[in-house]
């Protein structure tokens, strides 16, 4: 990274905290950080719902509910967009328990490519993709969400921890440990 980008990042940085601190108090200051991030909680909500509607009935509650809480955001090194997409997450949880709606899950070659190595090692990618959806499904949503965050959506482990309130390490043993469920399932289904 070179200087200038290095203090870009830096000046991006305080600004979004002077935006956090002023939203606190005055809701008005609030709307570069909905600007900033709207459409990627948007594109995080419509991969899960598959309804561009609801997602973006969802991501309104999203952003509502951070407006109504920003008093309550503590900086703490966090990024302010880990906590958005904490919100994004039980939005879409909450979503999926009270419609009882089936969660939406988009696959495409690369994606069952990356999986297949992480799973296999030998020449069943074909079958791997045929099996696939119904391995996903049997997952529990928790276990969903990280082989999502990490395959789908290319996120590190960090990442992934700072999403899930959880720390790095803890996110990568969750994510292997869904990945082993996978392969045993892949194994057991015809």
């Amino acid at each position: 990274m070179s200087e200038i980008q290095f203090q870009s990042n830096v000046f991006e940085q305080k600004e979004e905290e002077v935006n956090i601190k002023r939203s606190q108090t005055d809701p008005e200051a609030f709307k570069p950080l909905y600007e900033k991030y709207f459409k990627n909680i948007l594109l995080f909500v419509l991969r899960r719902v598959g309804e561009k509607e609801i997602a973006r009935d969802l991501t309104q509650q999203v952003f509502l509910k951070a407006l109504n809480k920003i008093s309550k955001f503590e900086l703490r090194g966090l990024p302010f967009s880990a906590w958005l997409f904490r919100i994004a997450i039980n939005e879409c949880n909450d979503f999926f328990k009270k419609t009882k709606k089936e969660r939406i899950v988009t696959l495409d070659e690369s994606i069952s490519e990356s999986l297949f190595d992480e799973i296999m090692a030998d020449n069943q990618l074909e079958e791997l993709k045929l099996k696939l959806p119904k391995i996903l499904k049997s997952l529990k949503a928790d276990e969903l969400q990280l082989i999502e965050f990490r395959y789908f959506e290319i996120r590190s482990f960090r990442e992934i921890g700072l999403l899930l309130n959880i720390t790095e390490t803890y996110a990568k043993v969750k994510t292997y440990r869904a990945l082993d469920k996978m392969k045993k399932l892949f194994l057991e289904h015809p």
